[in-house]
């Protein structure tokens, strides 16, 4: 547990660094490092509770890699797209449906893939979901999770 703490941290601090507003390469570096710390939580698990630091460090460094190299290419309308297509997704979609976006002017397009809502500890609504990301005839895929914030939206969950 203690691992896992500190490896969020590092993930936080990595991803806060990377986040000014309007920057298309910075935007990417965050999403590809959140996915990348899920996936590397989930690739180094004990199966006791606990994960090992460095699967999560790693991902973490490669998710933000990848993603930097994505967000190169995305534009402020390929983001809303991205956005407002989880959200609809996660409110609207039953679980295994896939929910698309295109941009025809950029011709980067996306989708998400939502999960069984269920209730966290809090009480809060939440889905995991698996979101694909086309950028100039590359694919990215991400996973994350989602909780329904009190005005009705869905945000991002680490």
């Amino acid at each position: 547990m203690r691992n896992t703490k500190i490896a969020l941290i590092l993930a936080s601090a990595l991803t806060l660094t990377a986040c000014e507003p309007g920057s298309k390469q910075e935007f990417g570096t965050f999403l590809g490092a959140i996915g990348g710390a899920a996936i590397g939580s989930a690739i180094g698990d004990n199966g006791d509770g606990t994960t090992h630091f460095f699967a999560v460090a790693a991902g973490t460094m490669a998710g933000a890699a990848i993603g930097s190299s994505i967000g190169k290419s995305m534009d402020k309308a390929d983001r809303r797209a991205m956005e407002r297509n989880r959200q609809i997704a996660l409110e609207t979609y039953p679980s295994g449906q896939v929910s698309t976006w295109h941009n025809t002017d950029s011709g980067n397009s996306g989708s998400t893939l939502p999960q069984p809502a269920y209730q966290d500890k809090t009480g809060a609504y939440c889905r995991e979901y698996q979101q694909t990301i086309t950028v100039g005839g590359k694919t990215e895929e991400a996973y994350g999770k989602a909780c329904r914030g009190a005005d009705g939206s869905w945000k991002i969950v680490s």
